[in-house]
């Protein structure tokens, strides 16, 4: 690119936010980048994009650009769900003459990964020079658990506005973070906030097909066929992709929603026509701690609540702690357990919502009952890696999806 295109670039504005300030780069000459960069124009709290469309690479312009020093061993630590912290080392020559970083982030391709917003703009960030290490925090082009790449240049701003530039450094990988608690009781709150009416129930209970309950079955693996246990298993990729349970948790999924008419479950549903059914206060009880999981929807006007239930020191119980947000047992607007005055226990759940009950010990079948439903098995309505709906405003956060 000579000297007459450069100038041909669209000029971007870049916000200052504490050491930044207000550029419009003209760059004279780049070495080759790692990738094309397109940056749209977002807020962040540490550094702000670079908002031309294209920033093309070129190869004549300047003789002292191989003065600057190119940044060497990148780091990338304090990694969260929507920020990380980045430094790296550089040659003393020509250090003083550096006024400018330029940051190449871009998410790593993958086929197979969550679909999210902004997932294929890949971004160029200005900064002016600071202390090493230097924050960079954008919700709106870093997503939870997700995979990215990024490359370092050092440049400086010269007499005309135009740049000179190292060439790029070596591309580093790096994975995003999951929701910390904080994200999580954002999502609580949300959740909380379209919950109110409660119904009593009496039972949990799971659906599956009719191969998964019989002795010495060889369809699941989530089943001790010769204890007749049902086991708990590592819980799909299904809801907020940033959520910490999925992929890790071990538990079994169950439900406990009733029908408004009839008070007892639906006879409806999507995972099989075979119910087992257990009394709620066997699973649910003073011994058993509550922990919100997540909340999300699935491109349709219903929404579902997560919740894990752990008995008090057991495996998932020390693996919520600390992940999750904990919830009051008998004082919560999803799922609750109230002791009476004669000693017995009363639970409900929320209406508005759909739970999803995740028990994280095993549960032996000799303790309920195994049936038939009467309704259909409808698989329209199944969450098994469901995807979700990244544009509800309901259901978000202004932190990935």
């Amino acid at each position: 690119m000579h000297t007459g295109r450069a100038r041909e670039i669209k000029r971007a504005a870049v916000r200052v936010v504490n050491c930044f300030h207000v550029i419009s780069p003209r760059i004279r000459s780049m070495t080759q980048p790692p990738s094309s960069m397109r940056s749209p124009h977002v807020e962040m709290k540490s550094l702000q994009l670079d908002d031309r469309p294209e920033l093309e690479s070129a190869d004549s312009g300047i003789a002292d650009v191989d003065e600057l020093p190119v940044p060497q061993h990148i780091l990338i630590s304090n990694i969260t769900c929507d920020s990380f912290k980045i430094s790296w080392n550089m040659d003393s020559r020509g250090q003083d003459r550096i006024t400018h970083y330029f940051i190449d982030l871009n998410k790593k391709e993958d086929k197979s990964s969550n679909k999210f917003k902004h997932m294929d703009v890949p971004t160029k960030l200005v900064a002016k020079v600071v202390p090493l290490p230097m924050t960079v925090r954008g919700h709106w082009f870093l997503s939870p658990r997700t995979e990215y790449t990024v490359a370092v240049q050092t440049a400086t701003k010269q007499h005309d506005g135009e740049y000179a530039v190292s060439a790029w450094s070596e591309i580093i990988e790096f994975c995003t973070a999951d929701y910390s608690t904080i994200q999580l009781r954002q999502l609580l709150q949300k959740a909380e906030a379209i919950t109110g009416r409660v119904l009593p129930f009496t039972v949990f209970y799971r659906n599956q097909q009719r191969e998964y309950f019989q002795p010495n079955s060889q369809y699941y693996r989530s089943r001790d066929t010769q204890c007749f246990r049902m086991l708990p298993s590592v819980k799909d990729n299904s809801g907020s992709h940033g959520s910490p349970i999925s992929g890790k948790l071990e538990g079994i999924f169950f439900s406990c929603n009733t029908e408004f008419n009839t008070g007892r479950p639906p006879q409806d549903s999507p995972y099989g026509p075979y119910r087992f059914q257990i009394q709620a206060d066997l699973l649910f009880n003073q011994n058993t701690n509550i922990y919100f999981g997540d909340f999300y929807c699935m491109y349709t006007s219903y929404h579902y609540v997560i919740v894990v239930l752990a008995p008090n020191n057991s495996k998932g119980d020390i693996f919520c702690r600390g992940k999750l947000p904990a919830l009051d047992r008998s004082n919560n607007c999803f799922l609750s357990c109230t002791e009476e005055e004669d000693g017995s226990l009363s639970f409900h759940h929320a209406q508005d919502v759909i739970l999803e009950v995740i028990y994280t010990e095993p549960v032996d079948l000799s303790l309920g009952m195994v049936s038939q439903i009467s309704g259909h098995q409808l698989m329209s309505l199944s969450t098994l890696n469901a995807k979700k709906d990244p544009s509800c405003k309901i259901c978000n956060i202004s932190v990935g999806r």
